[in-house]
């Protein structure tokens, strides 16, 4: 157990230094709430009901979908992957050590915005603080789960942001976020339910625990989890 917190003390420290986790998770999504906020709440006041909310499911699915998938290709597409073969490391650790470490700072960025949020534009705090961490907990992970299969499948940095950028697009733009997903035509509104920001924003939005806006996430990181299983396998090939 020490040597593993010692694990996540380590590649803490190397994403502090990583300028792609620092854009990412921090620069890009507080740079969106600045100026998107600013122009949601004067557009439409009614925004700053949900502002918290949607800035939140911005910055969670970028720093997931493009700050991680970089660092597990730098793992498992370097030498990096030889060093943990050749002295008996687990493969599994290098997802596990860059998850955690992510996770961590997509939190603390989710909690800036909690409290910026009020402060800077007037926006509605959530009626039920507890439910709502309790569900950003959850939408974090899955969008990690996400980001894991594209780090974990495409070998090549250029592909891998490509790749990250084709996901993460549609993700926002049909998650609700910008604009009400009801206004969407039938289609993208179906394939807006295929991405972990479409149910993470009814999540963090509702007031109350619905299982329904729950299960689709579930569904999806488990089946993020079989893929990423299956890919390891591959790579430890």
């Amino acid at each position: 157990m020490g040597a593993f917190l010692y694990g996540v003390s380590l590649q803490w420290k190397l994403d502090i230094r990583s300028k792609t986790l620092l854009i990412t998770c921090y620069i890009v999504p507080l740079l969106f709430f600045v100026i998107m906020g600013g122009i949601f709440t004067s557009v439409m006041p009614e925004a700053r009901y949900t502002l918290i909310q949607s800035m939140t499911v911005f910055g969670v699915t970028m720093g997931a979908l493009i700050g991680l998938p970089p660092s597990l290709v730098e793992i498992y597409s370097s030498d990096i992957k030889k060093v943990y073969k050749a002295n008996g490391v687990p493969l599994i650790l290098g997802l596990a050590l860059t998850n955690i470490s992510t996770y961590i700072h997509l939190f603390l960025m989710s909690i800036i915005l909690y409290i910026a949020a009020p402060l800077a534009f007037n926006a509605e705090i959530p009626k039920n603080p507890g439910m709502y961490f309790i569900s950003l907990a959850v939408f974090i992970a899955v969008s990690l789960s996400i980001a894991s299969i594209i780090g974990l499948a495409v070998k090549d940095q250029a592909k891998t942001s490509m790749f990250s950028i084709i996901v993460f697009l549609p993700s926002t733009m049909l998650s609700g976020i910008m604009f009400p997903i009801e206004l969407l035509p039938k289609t993208f509104e179906t394939i807006g339910k295929l991405f972990p920001a479409t149910w993470g924003y009814k999540l963090l939005a509702e007031n109350a625990f619905k299982f329904e806006s729950l299960l689709p996430l579930l569904l999806i990181f488990i089946l993020a989890t079989v893929m990423c299983s299956i890919l390891l396998r591959k790579i430890d090939k």
